[in-house]
């Protein structure tokens, strides 16, 4: 099971986690709390089905679980007063919520439909390029996007690169999202040229087409 997740990458076979494209030391119990939760994902598994697995045949206090789940938080840079990916399910266990998607083995990424058009946000002068896959935007310096600016939230809003689409949505901001002046509501596609609004940040989405002209040459004649 190869999957992604915000700006991680459980990798199964590999037994690696990585996050912003750096790797994540994971304790071994860490990690198989993940991949137990990605495997029944959506659904709760209770503590008791939690602890049997991780802990077989020894007994051990539920105090060990709550710590193994804030540990896991902490790697997958999850929030346990604003959970994105790991939910607490009141007096049973826990649940994976985030959404997930599966990720291409290495060097496979595009196999089969040719080289992805690059995507890039431009802020001024300065130009963001986005990976395949989940770009989250935001005040958190961990985040793919980082903005530091006091009307942006923490985790203020994504955008999904699925290989030619690509697609933006708010992840409950503060201040809101904005394509063409529209707040955003749901999930919006973007398209090369697209004026973005995050908070008071004016950002523009752009795609640029192989052998197309450079992004500042683009930016310069537009």
């Amino acid at each position: 099971m190869r999957l992604s997740f915000g700006d991680c990458i459980f990798d199964g076979p590999s037994r690696q986690l990585h996050r912003a494209g750096a790797p994540v030391h994971v304790p071994p119990k860490t990690f198989r709390l993940l991949e137990v939760l990605l495997e029944q994902r959506p659904a709760a598994v209770s503590k008791e089905t939690l602890m049997d697995t991780l802990w077989p045949g020894v007994f051990v206090a539920e105090g060990n679980l709550a710590r193994l789940v804030a540990e896991l938080r902490d790697a997958i840079g999850d929030d346990a007063h604003a959970p994105r990916f790991v939910r607490t399910v009141s007096r049973f266990g826990y649940a994976f919520h985030g959404e997930a998607a599966a990720a291409p083995a290495h060097g496979e990424a595009h196999a089969g439909r040719g080289p992805a058009p690059p995507f890039r946000l431009l802020r001024g002068d300065a130009e963001i390029q986005l990976v395949d896959g989940e770009n989250v935007i935001g005040r958190d310096p961990a985040v793919h996007v980082p903005i530091d600016d006091g009307s942006v939230s923490r985790h203020h809003a994504r955008i999904v690169i699925d290989g030619f689409a690509a697609r933006l949505e708010d992840l409950g901001s503060k201040n809101g999202t904005f394509v063409h002046g529209r707040r955003v509501e749901g999930v919006v596609p973007l398209r090369d040229g697209d004026p973005i609004r995050l908070g008071s940040v004016a950002l523009v989405f752009r795609r640029f087409e192989p052998g197309g002209p450079a992004p500042t040459e683009t930016a310069a004649a537009s």
